[in-house]
Protein backbone atom coordinates (compact mmCIF):
# COMPACT_ATOMS: atom_id res chain seq x y z
CA UNK A 1 0.00 0.00 0.00
CA UNK A 2 1.33 3.30 -1.12
CA UNK A 3 -0.09 6.49 0.82
CA UNK A 4 0.47 9.79 -1.18
CA UNK A 5 1.53 13.09 1.00
CA UNK A 6 0.60 16.39 -1.27
CA UNK A 7 3.39 18.90 -0.20
CA UNK A 8 3.46 21.24 -3.36
CA UNK A 9 3.37 24.96 -1.97
CA UNK A 10 5.07 23.96 1.39
CA UNK A 11 8.83 24.83 2.20
CA UNK A 12 11.14 22.97 4.81
CA UNK A 13 10.26 21.70 7.33
CA UNK A 14 7.08 21.02 6.91
CA UNK A 15 7.12 17.92 4.33
CA UNK A 16 9.83 16.76 6.28
CA UNK A 17 7.63 16.51 9.64
CA UNK A 18 3.94 15.36 7.72
CA UNK A 19 6.33 12.24 5.92
CA UNK A 20 8.27 11.52 9.67
CA UNK A 21 4.10 11.50 11.00
CA UNK A 22 3.46 9.34 8.39
CA UNK A 23 6.03 6.77 8.02
CA UNK A 24 5.48 6.02 11.88
CA UNK A 25 2.01 4.15 10.81
CA UNK A 26 3.28 2.29 8.18
CA UNK A 27 3.85 -1.60 8.42
CA UNK A 28 7.14 -3.12 6.80
CA UNK A 29 6.93 -2.96 3.16
CA UNK A 30 4.72 -0.09 2.86
CA UNK A 31 5.59 3.19 1.27
CA UNK A 32 4.40 7.12 1.34
CA UNK A 33 5.19 9.22 -1.96
CA UNK A 34 6.12 13.02 -1.06
CA UNK A 35 4.97 14.98 -3.86
CA UNK A 36 6.49 18.36 -3.54
CA UNK A 37 7.80 21.63 -6.20
CA UNK A 38 10.70 22.27 -4.08
CA UNK A 39 13.53 20.35 -5.06
CA UNK A 40 15.75 20.50 -1.80
CA UNK A 41 12.79 18.47 -0.04
CA UNK A 42 14.23 15.13 -1.32
CA UNK A 43 17.82 16.01 0.76
CA UNK A 44 15.27 17.32 3.07
CA UNK A 45 14.26 13.71 3.33
CA UNK A 46 17.46 11.89 3.15
CA UNK A 47 18.68 13.88 5.82
CA UNK A 48 15.67 13.42 7.72
CA UNK A 49 15.33 9.44 7.36
CA UNK A 50 19.19 8.59 7.35
CA UNK A 51 18.70 6.46 10.35
CA UNK A 52 15.34 4.92 9.48
CA UNK A 53 15.19 1.65 7.75
CA UNK A 54 13.93 2.88 4.94
CA UNK A 55 14.40 3.18 1.46
CA UNK A 56 14.39 6.43 -0.66
CA UNK A 57 13.82 6.71 -4.16
CA UNK A 58 13.10 10.24 -6.21
CA UNK A 59 11.81 10.69 -9.34
CA UNK A 60 11.56 14.54 -11.36
CA UNK A 61 8.81 15.36 -13.86
CA UNK A 62 8.25 18.93 -14.79
CA UNK A 63 9.57 20.67 -11.50
CA UNK A 64 7.68 18.24 -9.42
CA UNK A 65 9.45 15.56 -7.36
CA UNK A 66 8.16 12.50 -6.02
CA UNK A 67 10.03 10.95 -3.60
CA UNK A 68 9.08 7.39 -1.89
CA UNK A 69 10.05 5.96 1.07
CA UNK A 70 9.40 2.46 1.84
CA UNK A 71 9.49 1.08 5.26
CA UNK A 72 11.55 -2.14 5.06
CA UNK A 73 11.73 -5.38 7.59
Amino acid sequence: MNKYIDCVGEICPIPVVRAQIQFKKLMPGESITVITDHSCTSQGLRDAFYNYNCSITVEEDACIWSITIKKLD
